[in-house]
């Protein structure tokens, strides 16, 4: 049995009322097994975090941000910082994701220094990694993997790593129904942990690597019982509580 804890971590993206959000965050309360293994975790957007910070305080749901800006503080109109999200109770945030790299220009240098910024404001920081349909077809999925986690630990060390958690999320099995197959995911889960061991064999060997990618409860077992897959990173099934609670049990 791995010394990794199991983690489902749950991206609600641009969704959301408060009163929706209440309605989610008391569902799943209620439904988690009081012995889940896993650890669980909600990352609303940030107008929702006081809401769900409140409904969530006390329980075994952890709460954290969907992204951050790298700078502590200072003239960024619109954007939040880490000590902020800290500061609302937050223990996690995600950096990096696919949707942010593609929609808003975020480079691998921009991720490495949000990846930083998390971390100094105590944050554990979610590093999403992974590859576009065209990448996997022409077989650059190593490749592309390697350049995202490499610009990390280029900037931060492969010590850098022992604070933080990665989510592979092939791109093209984001919101479109298309899963990795269990071993298509393991395969990539395991190269990205082999990267990490041949650099430090223990931090390699303890950090946790999440999959994402149209996971679902009927699917979560079958990919949570690959040797090298330490849990999910949740979009859409992440919105209503009983799919996700249901992904929860699995892992």
């Amino acid at each position: 049995m791995s010394e990794r804890r199991p983690l489902v971590a749950g991206n609600w993206k641009m969704h959301g009322t408060r009163a929706e959000a209440a309605a989610l965050v008391d569902g799943i309360v209620r439904g988690l097994r009081p012995n889940a293994a896993a650890e669980v975790l909600v990352c609303p957007p940030f107008v929702l975090i006081p809401l769900v910070a409140e409904k969530l305080g006390g329980t075994k749901v952890g709460w954290g941000g969907q992204n951050l800006d790298p700078h502590a503080s200072g003239a960024y109109t619109g954007e939040v910082s880490g000590p902020m999200l800290r500061d609302l109770g937050c223990t996690y945030v995600i950096v990096g994701h696919s949707e942010r790299r593609a929609y808003y220009g975020e480079s691998d240098e921009i991720v490495a220094d949000k990846f930083g910024a998390a971390q100094a404001a105590g944050l554990t920081p979610i590093l999403c990694v992974g590859e576009t349909l065209e990448e996997r077809e022409s077989n650059r999925t190593e490749t592309v993997v390697a350049r995202q986690l490499d610009a990390v630990m280029g900037k931060h060390g492969v010590d850098g790593l022992a604070r933080a958690v990665i989510a592979y999320e092939p791109v093209w099995a984001i919101g479109t129904g298309r899963t990795a197959t269990p071993d298509q995911a393991q395969e990539v889960h395991a190269f990205i942990r082999g990267r990490i061991r041949s650099r430090n064999a223990g931090i390699g060997g303890k950090i946790r690597i999440l999959y994402g990618g149209s996971v679902k409860g009927g699917n979560a077992a079958e990919l949570f019982r690959q040797p090298d897959i330490d849990g999910g990173l949740i979009g859409g099934a992440s919105l209503k509580a009983d799919e996700f609670l249901a992904i929860c049990h699995a892992a």
